[in-house]
Order: structure tokens, then sequence, then C-alpha cells
């Protein structure tokens, strides 16, 4: 079949009869102008660079280098913003019964918060602010509050304090009555992060296993003997010199 586009006579007549419909020269113009963008585009770009010097060059991939750089600089911006928003406390506040709906309910939606209920003539609650303290400079992460008991809850007993009081999206996760179950008079910021951390109040210590540590240790012995044993055949080589 002839090709209705071909620039023939016998089409000419056939279009100009209205049984050919018009040639596409339209969409064949945009094609081609395209395609000449294109390659005049291409032939540009490598002619501004054939054209440039060394020197040129070298600032042309500074500028490269100062873009990429620049995108890092940012990112670790953002990075270190959202770690300070993140790492806001670092100590255990005191708070009221008024402010416990604010500082504690309302805050607990976007952070852990740990509530202390205690009584000051108390030695285990002593004890307790004294490793929540620690606790609260490590774990910046995580609110420390503490609230006379009694004032918190009308005729709290005294038998009940240190209390702990876990508080997560919003709500109670967590009530921990009792010095008994951190050790009692022998409690440790050890003892109560793990407690804090079955309640994910604060991140999991990490886990040592033993046998690794026994065989890192081995390890480290044997090769230090041998670096001495070189060392000593070494001082045996030089002796023998003289």
């Amino acid at each position: 079949m002839d090709d209705p586009n071909a620039d023939t006579e016998w089409n000419d007549i056939l279009r100009a009869k209205g049984i050919l419909p018009p040639k596409d020269e339209k969409s064949k113009d945009e094609v081609e102008d395209w395609y000449t963008d294109v390659v005049r585009a291409k032939q540009e770009q490598e002619q501004s660079l054939d054209n440039k010097t060394l020197d040129e060059l070298d600032e042309l991939e500074d500028e490269q280098d100062d873009r990429i750089l620049l995108e890092y600089r940012q990112k670790r911006m953002q990075e270190m913003q959202a770690a300070a928003a993140k790492n806001k406390f670092g100590v255990v506040t005191q708070i009221s019964k008024p402010d416990f709906i604010r500082e504690v309910t309302e805050a607990s939606k976007e952070y852990h918060v740990v509530v202390h209920l205690y009584q000051d003539y108390i030695p285990a609650c002593k004890l307790m602010n004294q490793c929540l303290d620690q606790l609260a400079n490590e774990f910046k992460a995580t609110k420390f509050v503490k609230i006379i008991a009694d004032q918190c809850i009308p005729n709290y007993p005294d038998r009940n304090v240190p209390t702990l009081l876990i508080y997560g999206e919003g709500d109670i996760k967590a009530n921990l009555v009792g010095a008994i179950q951190f050790g009692g008079m022998e409690m440790t910021v050890r003892s109560i992060r793990s407690i804090l951390a079955r309640h994910d109040a604060v991140p999991a210590e990490k886990v040592v296993d033993p046998e690794k540590e026994k065989k890192k240790t081995i390890y480290r012995t044997q090769a230090t003997a041998a670096l001495s044993s070189d060392e000593d055949d070494e001082d045996d080589d030089d002796r023998g010199y003289y």
C-alpha cells in the first residue's frame, strides 16, 4: 500500500479532492525541531566543557562539591534539631497536683513520663530520688517528675512509697508500688533502669554475652602474648649482634 503522506503528484491530487487527509506536516516539524534542539543543547554543553581551562573545570567540580557539602550540612542540621527536640529533659522536675494533667497526662502523649510519688522523710524515697537523678540525666528523651505522695493522692499511705507511675500515649502504663520491688535499700540505678525498660520508659540495657566477652579476652591475651614474644625475639636478635 502506498504511503498517503508521500510527496507524490497523485497524492496531491487526492488531497486536493479531499480523498486523502492533509499531510501531518505540523507533527513532523515538531519532531524535527525537538531533535534539533536536543542536538544543539548537547553540542553546546560539550563545547562549553571543551572550552574550559583546567582551573575552570576545577572550579566547576568545587561548586558541585560545595552543593553536596551544603546538602549534607542541611541534613545534619535537621538531624541535630530533631535530636535536640527529642532529648529535651535531663532532670527530675518537681510538680504539684494542679500541674499533673499538663505535666504528666498530656505530656505523655508525646513521650514517656516517669512519676515518683515520695515522702522526704522516708530513706527509700531519698535513695530513689538519687537514682532517678542519674537516670534522668542519662535518658533525656524521657520526662522524670516527682510529687509529694499525699499531695497527689490524699491520704496515700507511707508504706506505698516510693511509688513510680509510668505514663505513655496519654495514659498510665504501670503502677509500681513500694521499695521492695526495686531492691529496697539495696536498689541501684541499674535495677531501676531494668524495671523502667520492661515498661518501655527507657531503652533496654544492652545485654553482653559472657561467652563472647570471654573469647574476646582470650583472643586479646593470646595476641598480646604473641606480640610480646615477637618483641622478645627481636631483643634476642639484637643482643646477638654484640
